[in-house]
């Protein structure tokens, strides 16, 4: 096999997936299996007498890992060219370094090569080795449901954004109201509008934690107003994405009329 076939042939088996074709099958399932395995060591490492036993066992599936996915990474770059999109030898390769894939693949190897290309803190690099659960992102290339969240975010985003913008809003206003009605009644609790934002947020999310709440008569009246309205302010953007998704998995199903295949 020349150059050309095997950039071509690595195209195939890492981007393609042709459904038929078992070489790319079986490197997805493994890939899919190890992205798994990261998960669940990641987890189980943070279990301080499994740690201890099996460090040895964690750091070798670290290791095998960050060969794997940096090999795996590298050739996507390389073989991309296969792709009309991405043609261009340099510009292509560009264009695609910055994609959405792309840098889900750059996050799931980077953290293992920051302490050896700095120096930094024991807290930092436990804090480094636990960006290893980003992972999990790179399973978007393989499950279909995550292509569907990212265009339901892509095609509802002005919504999401509006809806958003409306509950900060109302996040912001709540909060430096409560702060002038209860500062003076309870000044540790409500010692600034900041600290006050998480009463705000407890509250406008109904989740109610208690740890913090007005105690004067017009505080209490401002925390039912404020609960009333987060309930149905809070709902906006679940009812856009559950509109969106609806939308989204209804084009998936459809079919052509004449030939009966999906329309993608």
């Amino acid at each position: 096999m020349d150059y050309k076939g095997f950039r071509k042939r690595s195209y195939e088996i890492l981007e393609k997936g042709a459904a038929d074709d078992k070489w790319s099958r079986k490197i997805d399932l493994f890939i899919i299996s190890l992205i798994f395995l990261n998960v669940l060591a990641v987890i189980l490492e943070s279990v301080g007498s499994l740690k201890r036993e099996y460090q040895l066992v964690f750091d070798y599936i670290e290791l095998f890992s960050i060969y794997i996915f940096t090999i795996e990474y590298i050739l996507r770059i390389w073989s991309i060219t296969e792709k009309k999109e991405y043609a261009h030898p340099i510009q292509g390769r560009l264009k695609y370094l910055f994609s959405f894939s792309s840098l889900i693949d750059l996050i799931a190897v980077v953290p293992a090569y920051i302490p050896l290309l700095i120096g930094v803190d024991s807290r930092v690099i436990r804090g480094i080795r636990l960006l290893r659960l980003f992972r999990i992102l790179k399973l978007s290339r393989y499950n279909r449901a995550f292509s569907h969240i990212r265009n339901v975010l892509r095609s509802k985003k002005e919504e999401l954004i509006i809806s958003l913008f409306a509950v900060l809003t109302l996040l912001i206003i709540s909060s430096s109201l409560m702060y002038f009605v209860e500062n003076k009644a309870q000044p540790e609790a409500f010692s600034s509008i900041p600290a006050t934002m998480w009463w705000g947020v407890a509250t406008l999310t109904t989740v109610g934690y208690g740890d913090v709440y007005p105690i004067t008569s017009l505080g209490k009246l401002m925390a039912g107003i404020m609960a009333v309205l987060g309930v149905g302010l809070f709902a906006l953007p679940a009812g856009i994405l559950a509109n969106g998704f609806g939308n989204t998995l209804e084009n998936n199903n459809e079919t052509c009329k004449h030939c009966g295949e999906r329309i993608n």
